[in-house]
């Protein structure tokens, strides 16, 4: 089937998924991924002016799909196949965990958001080891790790994690910054982050050099939290930061019922608040760690936005819900015109530059 044709049906797929519950419409959609391997509709070569070279690697372009979608690594190249430019996995924890009682993914149809909190549901790192052992290294995948809700150590978590699927992935985000684990955002404060990326990084060294790390914090953090967070990362040797995780605040200008659900809220209302602390984090980091932006991307404009803030790379994963996969071909349309209208011969040339 062309690949025109194949594009149309996977939109009508994802309309079709938009009338099941949430969370059974994201494991449907993970499932015909897996299905549909060699058949989705990739569109040749990316415009050249989307290439970054970050992380000691090459994207194809700057846009990929945020932990959370995949958690199991059970699709990383077919999301890539999709035409994001890399796929990041997890969270994985350790141990298996079923994760929060149901229901925990909501659907915000009003706001163009999503909240949720499914508490880190995964079927262990073992299981995620093994998936991601089998398939060829082309696309770059990256790989979210967290911690057990009822680990007695949670940095020793991170560790054994880290050590399991370092060697198996382009990179690894260490996420701190879920609010579905209580206690887990704690993790953020100075001596806790020191010990935590002091640990890892022993690790690295030891067992993994040069696989880059990335730290993921919350876009509830305050001015002093953001100092502490860029002291203590620029001190630590790790190369980046995501930002952001999904928030606990409620904007007041939520108009969906299911806004007073608890967890964290993603997609549209996101943007603002989230673009304002990446904008922070570059003023305090400087070029020093490379920064990824996520939150409320639903645009090349968005997405441009987040670049122009200080991002180098750019992840989504909300807007999937409403867009279906589709978007990201949009987005790159969109983006590589906003480049030339600016005159940017390459996207890295833009990143930062309101800052």
């Amino acid at each position: 089937m062309p690949a025109g044709a194949m594009a149309g049906v996977v939109d009508v797929c994802a309309r079709l998924l938009r009338a099941l519950p949430a969370e059974s419409a994201h494991r449907m959609t993970v499932n015909l991924l897996r299905m549909g391997r060699g058949f989705l509709p990739g569109n040749g070569a990316d415009d050249p002016r989307l290439a970054v070279a970050a992380l000691g690697r090459t994207f194809p372009n700057p846009i990929g799909v945020a932990a959370g979608f995949d958690k199991d690594a059970k699709v990383p190249d077919a999301i890539v196949e999709l035409g994001f430019g890399f796929a990041e996995c997890g969270t994985v924890t350790p141990c298996p965990q079923p994760g929060n009682p149901r229901p925990r993914l909501f659907r915000l149809v009003e706001d163009r958001a999503v909240v949720n909190r499914m508490g880190f549901n995964n079927a262990g790192m073992e299981r995620a080891a093994g998936r991601l052992s089998r398939r060829p290294r082309r696309a770059i995948v990256g790989i979210n790790i967290g911690a057990n809700k009822n680990s007695s150590d949670r940095l020793d978590d991170y560790a054994v994690c880290f050590s399991r699927l370092a060697p198996l992935v382009d990179y690894v985000v260490v996420n701190v910054s879920s609010p579905n684990t209580p206690g887990l955002r704690g993790l953020q404060s100075r001596d806790d982050l020191e010990r935590l990326l002091g640990v890892l990084c022993a690790r690295r060294g030891a067992e993994v050099p040069g696989v880059p790390i990335l730290l993921k914090i919350a876009p509830d953090v305050g001015e002093a939290e953001m100092d502490d967070i860029a002291a203590v990362t620029l001190a630590s040797g790790i190369e980046g930061l995501v930002v952001s995780n999904t928030t606990i605040a409620r904007p007041a200008t939520l108009r969906s019922p299911r806004a007073k659900e608890a967890g964290g809220l993603s997609g549209a209302p996101l943007f603002g608040p989230s673009t304002a602390v990446l904008r922070a984090m570059r003023r305090r980091v400087g070029a020093r760690l490379l920064l990824v932006g996520v939150g409320g991307v639903d645009s090349g404009a968005a997405a441009y936005a987040k670049i122009r803030a200080g991002a180098t790379l750019v992840q989504l994963y909300t807007a999937l819900a409403y867009e279906g996969p589709g978007l990201v071909h949009r987005i790159k349309r969109e983006l590589a015109a906003l480049l030339a209208r600016d005159g940017f011969a390459r996207v890295g040339d833009a990143v930062g530059i309101d800052v």
